[in-house]
């Protein structure tokens, strides 16, 4: 049984602070949210973390893609779809998967050991568009949901070639809520899984009951879900064990929607259920979803304990 994050992790800005970070900020080039990746990726590490992320410390999670994808525009923190959705105009995460994953490698003396790694994290084309108004050129969203799952596989590939990550993550927390055409949004993971030279993850938020059966039919070598936040999903998902036998699950067991630490005793009943329904080499630890709101010794915490209950059950 490994772990994993679901992403997002407390950052803040920094300002330059030496003669180098000045200098570059003076022509434009110092990053202001380097150290946040770095600190991100190091409390990850601390608290455990086997698979981690980079934080996702630059923004929402639309804007940040749809900020250098043509067709969309962003304003007032609002997204838009004005022309036709074509391939983005740069790598979008590369750099910082990058850098978080020296980091990782710093923290291990040079080389990140085996079972140990980082994920690729997509904002899925589905919960793009849904989260998105349509000004011009598309009559329906199923249409623009397809181009935009064309452009997302060009991010996806130069993830899996660039960083070789352990597996990349689709986030598409709308496939839980009955507004999302479930074939279409099929039919746009397919795009990115496509030909993929790393496993493909897709985590959804929310109750799942609904929508379970559905999202057994994705083809994604990973399903994540949110067992700590709800008392609907672990039924649902005891209920339909039979359904995800070729899948490993993500199994959310720390409350991601409070910002107080979750009961160990809690974290551990939740595991132990997780383990009787689809066994414990099937289960990858996370939070319900990201931790971004919480403050960072709260989010420390949380991944702490998921973790002790990991190295519980590992080492039982």
């Amino acid at each position: 049984m490994k772990s994993t994050v679901v992403g997002s992790f407390p950052s803040r800005e920094s300002s330059p602070s030496n003669f180098k970070d000045k200098l570059l900020n003076t022509f434009g080039s110092y990053d202001p949210f380097k150290q946040a990746i770095k600190d991100s990726v190091t409390s990850q590490l601390d608290a455990g973390v086997d698979i981690i992320s980079d934080g996702q410390v630059r923004g929402d999670m639309v804007s940040i893609f749809t900020e250098y994808i043509p067709g969309m525009k962003i304003e007032e923190g609002n997204t838009f779809i004005v022309g036709k959705i074509r391939n983005p105009t740069q790598e979008i995460s590369i750099k910082d998967l990058q850098y978080a994953k020296k980091v990782m490698a710093d923290y291990y003396g040079g080389k990140i050991p085996e079972g140990k790694g980082i994920k690729g994290i997509i904002t899925g084309p589905n919960t793009i568009v849904h989260s998105s108004r349509i000004t011009s050129f598309y009559k329906n969203k199923e249409d623009a949901i397809i181009d935009l799952a064309h452009s997302l596989k060009v991010e996806a590939d130069a993830i899996a070639k660039k960083v070789k990550p352990s597996y990349i993550q689709i986030d598409e927390p709308f496939l839980s809520t009955g507004m999302v055409d479930m074939k279409t949004a099929r039919e746009a993971i397919g795009i990115i899984k496509d030909g993929l030279e790393v496993p493909l993850g897709m985590h959804v938020c929310g109750i799942l009951k609904d929508a379970f059966k559905d999202l057994t039919k994705f083809d994604v070598d990973i399903l994540d879900f949110e067992f700590a936040g709800n008392n609907v999903n672990l039924g649902v998902l005891e209920e339909n064990a039979s359904l995800i036998s070729n899948k490993k699950i993500g199994f959310g067991c720390v409350d991601s929607s409070v910002n107080t630490v979750d009961d160990i005793e809690d974290i551990d009943n939740l595991v132990s259920k997780a383990i009787e329904i689809v066994g414990k080499d099937n289960i990858l630890l996370d939070p319900d979803c990201g931790l971004r709101r919480a403050p960072e010794d709260v989010a420390f915490e949380k991944l702490r304990l998921m973790n002790q209950i990991k190295d519980k059950y590992n080492n039982s």
